[in-house]
């Protein structure tokens, strides 16, 4: 098991794996805990700045943001450039304001699916929070209310869709718990199941 402070410091000592930026993508499912320990991570980084996947993700789309990650932020970041994107609005159904990013030295990149295929070869490590997809469904749920159920229906069949045809697990370099948030340094194992 290894602290937020080693992992960091870690992170920090790899070699760049897109231009001059570490890029460190956090995947799982969702509700499995992405966006709270990437911000954990991003805080112990000194400020990283954090690319969420909800942003280019859409409702017609959940899962097909590749080109608007690859031009908005991996083809800046290789150019040592700072990346931009709009940013999709939940609410309204369309692309807001742009957000842009700095290329710094570690970047993270925090969503479901953000250690697919397409990305991993820009990746300098991938972390895979370790929840399994009925509970962090459940988990996700809650949070976001029952107004919410159907959208949540919808978006679990899409990440087993996801996952069964482009699986992130196996190609993670470490877990963390969903539960404990406690980082694990191996991949050994199956995923947890519910209690």
């Amino acid at each position: 098991m290894t602290d937020l402070g080693d992992l960091a410091a870690r992170m920090g000592a790899l070699p760049p794996s897109v231009g001059p930026v570490r890029l460190v993508a956090v995947d799982g499912h969702a509700g499995s805990g992405k966006t709270t320990f990437a911000g954990r991570l991003a805080r112990a980084l000194g400020g990283a700045p954090v690319v969420h996947l909800d942003d280019l993700a859409t409702h017609a789309e959940p899962f097909g943001w590749t080109e608007r990650l690859r031009a908005g932020v991996l083809e800046p970041f290789a150019r040592g450039e700072a990346g931009a994107y709009p940013v999709y609005d939940w609410t309204r159904r369309r692309f807001g304001p742009v957000r842009r990013v700095q290329a710094a030295p570690v970047v993270l990149l925090e969503g479901v699916g953000a250690g697919r295929r397409a990305v991993r070869p820009a990746l300098a490590r991938l972390v895979w929070m370790e929840l399994d997809g009925p509970t962090a469904n459940a988990r996700g749920l809650l949070r976001d209310g029952p107004a919410l159920e159907a959208f949540w229906a919808g978006w679990s069949r899409a990440e087993r869709a996801h996952f069964a045809t482009d699986p992130t697990r196996p190609y993670a370099d470490l877990r963390v718990d969903g539960v404990t948030g406690r980082i694990l340094d191996d991949t050994l194992g199956e995923p947890a199941s519910p209690s």
